[in-house]
């Protein structure tokens, strides 16, 4: 008798499971909705939703993620746990440098739309760079006078140059935020200047706003020949060489660190005039927003030194930063 009820109860169960299977292929496959798998299969609707879930349950159905998307987000995904970041964003890399920043850019703006377009006031700090300045481009305008963005670096290049379409005046220009401006160079041409300019009420109002700051968004460029702090002029020859010398890698707002995410003791650090240290003892979101074989270095040693604890960029550059 217990053999006979064993046999009907797998029957039973085979039954249900081809039922469950019949309402996933139809739901799946077959793209008609719970309602119409109802009707198809005389159930009630409940009873549809519970078998497509039983399929689901029993590994009835797989699925594949047919889309160049997928390794993106798998890789980005991996970056998240090596390096213990709250957010990465990796976007597919396109055919040329240009197209690649130009998908980093619009990533980096609609990151940007998701803080802009709350109601509650908020605070963003915002860095400077060739990819800071392509996101800004692609921010969407809207009105949201409600928040602040402020600078985290100075706005002034050697010999009174401005940085062109500096991003926080654009973020503020295409979002109506708040702007507040750091009128100063990036890096003062003697540390007693840059004591002058940290005395200045600019200086002291960004030093107000960035304890208050939910995130942070900043380029990260790479201490190299012709690297964005030499090109700009920031730097000399001989000074570029002193902070390859001491192992610069990295910077970010024109703090050079090295291998280790670390900031440099030196003469240049000694005259950088923004406030980027004191982001690091904050509790905001640091994204860094970079792509390319030349800043893989720099990219690794921010997130292994804490330095940001999210990035937003391409999979060739997520890759390679993987990469045993």
């Amino acid at each position: 008798m217990s053999e006979r009820l064993a046999l009907e109860t797998r029957s039973q169960q085979g039954m249900r499971l081809e039922q469950a299977a019949r309402a996933a292929w139809l739901y799946y496959v077959g793209r008609r909705t719970q309602d119409e798998v109802a009707g198809q299969l005389n159930i009630s609707r409940q009873a549809a939703q519970r078998l497509i879930s039983l399929a689901l349950t029993e590994k009835l159905i797989k699925f594949r993620f047919d889309h160049e998307i997928g390794p993106c987000m798998e890789a980005g995904d991996a970056l998240s746990r090596r390096f213990n970041l709250s957010l990465c964003e990796v976007v597919p890399t396109m055919g040329s440098a240009k197209s690649t920043l130009g998908s980093i850019a619009i990533a980096g703006a609609q990151f940007l739309e998701k803080w802009l377009s709350q109601r509650a006031p908020i605070i963003l700090g915002i860095g400077t760079g060739r990819t800071l300045r392509a996101i800004a481009n692609e921010l969407s305008p809207m009105t949201a006078p409600q928040h602040k963005v402020f600078s985290l670096c100075g706005s002034i290049l050697p010999m009174g140059r401005a940085i062109a379409l500096d991003p926080v005046l654009r973020i503020a220009e295409r979002s109506g935020a708040q702007c507040f401006s750091l009128p100063s160079p990036v890096i003062a041409a003697t540390i007693e200047e840059r004591d002058v300019l940290q005395k200045q009420q600019p200086y002291a109002t960004m030093r107000d706003l960035l304890p208050q700051a939910r995130c942070m968004l900043v380029g990260i460029g790479a201490v190299a020949w012709q690297g964005s702090l030499h090109s700009d002029g920031c730097v000399s020859d001989l000074e570029l060489t002193e902070l390859l010398e001491g192992g610069a890698v990295g910077e970010i707002t024109g703090w050079s660190y090295d291998s280790s995410g670390r900031l440099l003791d030196g003469p240049v650090n000694a005259r950088v005039a923004g406030v980027w240290p004191l982001a690091l003892q904050t509790n905001a979101l640091r994204v860094g927003a970079a792509f390319g074989e030349n800043k893989l270095g720099a990219i690794r040693a921010a997130m292994d030194g804490g330095m940001i604890n999210g990035l937003i960029t391409d999979e060739a550059t997520a890759e390679a930063l993987l990469a045993p």
